[in-house]
């Protein structure tokens, strides 16, 4: 059987250009998605082998759309223009398997995924020693946030109020502002500007 891979990015030509490449190598694409969170529901949905997801999406990020999967039987690879320590660790952290840049995703996707879906972890050749050092070496201490706080603070730095937040995630004004106050007292962080800022370094949100 064919592996099943579901891609998650939010440029349709992007995914597009995906599809063609792995439909191509014998691939089955079992669905497409344009952020994290729509991700996340059709991996629960399709059950793919394998889900290919960008780190820089709207609504729920690739990393804690990744976070989120790693309960599951899918198996995650990022596909991303970043090859900074801070995302390949975090990615690592959350249970990513593959770490691919797109500037090398025609050589390196098809490997990638089948070496994932063996039971192995892949590293995007361009990635440095150093980073992979930098994570070896890395304090692999629990996250101060909660994956709720995390995809409030990945909204708040899209520029989204409040009022938003709930709408999109379905709960009260007043939950979603006591989620945005503990997260800013758990950061010590008092004003929006400098949360947009932390949300950009940790890469829950695109510069």
């Amino acid at each position: 059987m064919p592996i099943r891979v579901l891609l998650a990015d939010d440029h349709a030509l992007v995914r597009q250009a995906l599809r063609r490449l792995l439909e191509q190598e014998g691939f089955q694409i079992a669905g497409e998605a344009a952020d994290g969170l729509e991700a996340v529901r059709l991996a629960a949905s399709t059950n793919p082998d394998v889900a290919v997801l960008d780190i820089g999406m709207p609504v729920l990020n690739g990393l804690d759309a990744a976070r989120q999967l790693a309960t599951t039987r899918t198996k995650c690879i990022l596909l991303t223009r970043h090859d900074e320590v801070q995302y390949v660790t975090e990615a690592l952290r959350a249970g990513v398997k593959g770490y691919v840049l797109k500037s090398q995703a025609a050589t390196d996707l098809v490997q990638a995924i089948e070496q994932v879906e063996r039971g192995g972890i892949y590293l995007c050749p361009n990635i440095s020693r150093s980073v992979v050092e930098a994570y070896m070496t890395k304090d692999l201490s629990t996250d101060l946030l909660t994956a709720r706080e995390r995809q409030v603070l990945q909204m708040v730095g899209e520029g989204k109020s409040t009022k938003d937040v709930a709408k999109m995630l379905g709960i009260s004004a007043k939950t979603a502002e006591s989620h945005r106050a503990r997260l800013m007292q758990k950061l010590d962080i008092h004003e929006t500007a400098s949360l947009v800022r932390y949300a950009i370094r940790r890469g829950l949100v695109q510069p």
